[in-house]
């Protein structure tokens, strides 16, 4: 019995498809701060980031893909070299969206000095806008040697995954009121130093509001909350595209293609086994 036609998602279509926009800029993304919300999304090759660029304003190469493409517990042991190597790919696939590459754990921890080198070769090997590393107020003197050098960089404060050991694991950050007044330190201290924007993740919404209200650059969230002033998620999660669900609670699966792609594997081997493919159609 041969499988049931694959059959699309019921996705809501979008209301512009075709959007035909100058490609984005870090003044450009600064100024829709309370003017138009901000979509970022993660992408890791070229195929992907050619999909979704022409909805995105921001393409995050994060170094997410450490779990999510690698397999690994933890986004720790990806490397600089890694990192540029997936960016390269992103850039190649991104013409409207800005392509922003994570520094990876341990290319910019030890001073402002690697976090320069680290930046100056992300740049320059993968060609991406800019950059983006964890930590507040401790990496403040690291944002402002990068920008100072003509780099732009977006800063990553609250659940920062780099921190897994730290942090006991991936939780919440900020709901106590003495954490919640060091992340407002943290974000502040971010802007001052130079940062262009900031991802807010994992924290409360309110917290995430009144940070996002007390800053002239943009908050990117995620579980953050409605009130920043744009959102990412990791687009295997969005898709489906891992082998089960997401279990973050601010994951929203969109569609499932892991069973679209199950099926259209499952009809594939059918069809070989059964002497059906390749047919007259796919012969030369």
């Amino acid at each position: 019995m041969k499988p049931s036609p694959i059959k699309p998602s019921p996705i809501k279509p979008n209301p512009n498809p075709s959007r035909s926009v100058p490609s984005m800029t870090v003044p450009k993304l600064v100024a829709q701060k309370n003017e138009q919300k901000i979509v970022m999304l993660t992408a890791y090759d070229k195929t992907m980031a050619s999909l979704l660029d022409d909805q995105a304003d921001v393409l995050l190469v994060g170094d997410s893909l450490g779990c999510v493409v690698q397999g690994q517990a933890t986004t720790l042991g990806v490397t600089l070299e890694q990192m540029i190597y997936h960016a390269a790919m992103v850039k190649q696939g991104a013409s409207k969206a800005l392509v922003v590459a994570d520094l990876p754990f341990g290319s910019y921890q030890k001073d402002a000095a690697d976090a320069v080198d680290a930046s100056i070769r992300m740049i320059k090997e993968s060609g991406v806008s800019a950059v983006k590393f964890e930590g507040g107020l401790g990496v403040c003197e690291s944002i402002s040697r990068v920008t100072a050098a003509g780099i732009p960089v977006m800063a990553h404060i609250g659940l920062t995954p780099q921190s897994f050991h730290a942090m006991g694991g991936n939780k919440v950050q900020g709901r106590e009121a003495e954490a919640a007044e060091k992340l407002m330190k943290d974000a502040l201290g971010v802007e001052a130093a130079g940062a262009f924007a900031v991802v807010l993740e994992g924290i409360p919404a309110v917290l995430a509001a009144e940070i996002t209200a007390a800053l002239s650059i943009p908050t990117i969230g995620i579980g953050a909350g409605p009130k920043c002033d744009g959102q990412v998620l990791v687009i295997n999660d969005l898709i489906g595209l891992n082998e089960s669900a997401a279990p973050m609670k601010f994951n929203k699966e969109y569609c499932a293609v892991r069973t679209h792609i199950q099926a259209a594997v499952s009809q594939f081997a059918m069809e070989v086994r059964d002497r059906e493919f390749p047919g007259p159609e796919q012969s030369y």
